[in-house]
């Protein structure tokens, strides 16, 4: 693909490299990138780095002073990003679990990509713990809704009903390619007030 900002196209290239096969798909690379333009001096978090491809998105798009934060679980894809990201002073990686980053909360754009979405046993996270007033919320990985409710595997698909139905966001699914959709959704009330 000609027009990928160069970091993409080396996050990339170390995910192959790596085999590494779960990495942001361009078309939703496109919308974070959108979606951290209209970040200017605020905050960007990503749960679930991986080799660094979404990050690399969210970075090319990021405003004047913005901060990108991430975390990363594993131990090879951490040290791969941190090596990727080395020489680009606004993005900072974490190694740890996806919840350590609520030390870095409220974000102005969070992209739920490797934990706190709700699927499977896990629950999901409190946007308005972790978001600022009218902060936007991603959370990707799901294949487009053709009924409703919206099923996965024969079953209701209780984690895309919690985004969309969930009274403190305004959420909407985007269909991003044939085979692959994301929820974007607002924070609409006020965040929780600290230390409850």
């Amino acid at each position: 693909m000609p027009d990928l900002p160069e970091l993409v196209r080396r996050a990339m290239r170390a995910a192959r490299h790596a085999g590494f096969d779960r990495s942001c798909l361009p078309e939703q690379g496109r919308l974070l990138r959108l979606l951290a333009g209209g970040v200017h001096g605020g905050a960007i978090g990503e749960t679930g780095t991986g080799f660094g491809v979404g990050l690399a998105w969210l970075a090319a798009g990021a405003g004047p002073g913005t901060t990108v934060v991430s975390v990363e679980r594993d131990a090879e894809r951490h040290a791969a990003a941190s090596e990727l990201f080395a020489g680009v002073p606004n993005v900072s990686i974490r190694h740890a679990d996806w919840t350590d980053l609520a030390e870095a909360a409220p974000f102005d754009l969070l992209v739920l990509d490797g934990g706190g979405q709700g699927k499977g046993a896990e629950p999901p996270l409190d946007p308005r713990r972790w978001l600022r007033p009218w902060g936007t919320l991603v959370i990707d990985d799901f294949t487009p809704m053709t009924s409703w409710p919206p099923t996965y595997d024969g079953a209701p698909d209780t984690a895309r009903l919690h985004w969309l139905r969930h009274p403190d966001l305004l959420a909407t699914e985007l269909r991003l390619t044939p085979g692959s959709a994301t929820i974007v959704a607002r924070l609409t009330r006020a965040p929780a007030p600290p230390g409850t």
